[in-house]
């Protein structure tokens, strides 16, 4: 059975008129679902008694219910979400610097099978990309959940369990229906995909003009090193993935954020920061130093730690002596597992 997230204004209409009713009640339930976060009173909406009958036959508000819930001593909230056609992600709300607003972090897949060995998402490989549907109503759960501490989710970041340009179209579909006016809203500006580096799918994101921002996670400046941590690196060597994002850059008019996971004694060199900088000179990008959340032992039996506070500063340093924008990630939700890399199924909680 479909959920109302599964659809856009258009098909639903479409579906209302194959039952002989007017497609113009579609434009007004959708609306109404994405603004209550999910959750509509269909008596209420008075869409008429034959129309509000069908619908309760045929289709469902969600297929996605909270299974869980755990809250950081820093505000911020991490969600387990259980879906019907199987499998469960984790989606994180935070707090910002504005008490009004909250930012969100969704998943695009079950798992992650890009095996970054820094990451726990990728600890069980992949079981399934998920339906557009399934990230629009992680979207949901989180708008509902910033509401209920009074604060409006007002950006987005594709960037929780999976690779999202491995599932590249149920993304896609699923941008439009968050950003998109008469549903979620939200604004292709305020919305941000992160990628390992799938290069056709960077190009592909950026001819598709939907005005998101690119997040790269790159995690080391030269080959040698980030092939040892990142698999993918062997596909797409690092020269080859910034080249995509330079392009993404010319076609959007989008600045790129580079996502750099610091880990003590792989990445955290002093060359390696050089190195960076050079990698990143006359390209317009803001750069995120992110230190490294446990996660246990990794996928090759290695136990990654963060570099002390010391280290990390001089790397930071480097890097705006050499006129990087470079910006120091704050951690949170690492309590509760709910930081950069800690996201994981279920099963895997209390591993």
């Amino acid at each position: 059975m479909n959920a109302l997230s599964d659809y856009t204004p258009r098909t639903l209409g479409e579906t209302f008129s194959d039952w002989g009713f007017k497609p113009s009640h579609a434009a007004r339930l959708l609306r109404e679902f994405y603004n209550s976060g999910g959750s509509v009173d269909l008596t209420a909406l008075k869409l008429g008694t034959a129309l509000t009958e069908r619908l309760r036959h045929e289709i469902v508000m969600r297929k996605s219910t909270v299974l869980s819930r755990a809250k950081s001593a820093d505000g911020t909230v991490k969600l387990l979400l259980g879906f019907e056609n199987g499998g469960a992600v984790e989606s994180v709300l935070m707090t910002t610097n504005y008490a009004e607003r909250a930012a969100g972090c969704i998943s695009s897949q079950i798992g992650c099978a890009m095996g970054c060995d820094f990451c726990a998402s990728t600890k069980r490989g992949l079981e399934r990309n998920l339906e557009a549907g399934e990230m629009v109503e992680q979207f949901l759960h989180l708008r509902e959940h910033a509401a209920l501490s009074k604060r409006r989710l007002s950006t987005l970041v594709f960037m929780g369990m999976g690779e999202p340009l491995q599932n590249y179209d149920n993304v896609v579909a699923a941008i439009e229906r968050i950003a998109g006016e008469g549903m979620g809203a939200l604004g292709g500006k305020q919305i941000t995909v992160s990628t390992v580096g799938i290069v056709p799918g960077i190009l592909k994101l950026a001819e598709a003009n939907l005005k998101v921002t690119l997040a790269l996670s790159l995690h080391a400046p030269d080959d040698e090193t980030r092939s040892k941590i990142v698999p993918l690196n062997r596909r797409y060597p690092v020269q080859e993935i910034i080249d995509a994002a330079k392009h993404y850059l010319d076609v959007t008019g989008r600045i790129t954020n580079v996502e750099y996971c610091i880990l003590d004694g792989i990445n955290d060199s002093d060359d390696h920061a050089r190195n960076l900088a050079e990698l990143l000179r006359g390209f317009r990008t803001h750069l995120n130093i992110i230190p490294f959340n446990a996660i246990g032992t990794s996928l090759t039996g290695v136990v990654y730690r963060q570099p002390s506070a010391e280290r990390i500063e001089r790397f930071v340093a480097i890097l705006r002596e050499q006129r990087v924008a470079t910006h120091l990630r704050k951690t949170r939700g690492d309590d509760v597992n709910a930081a950069c890399g800690q996201l994981r199924e279920v099963a895997l909680e209390n591993s």
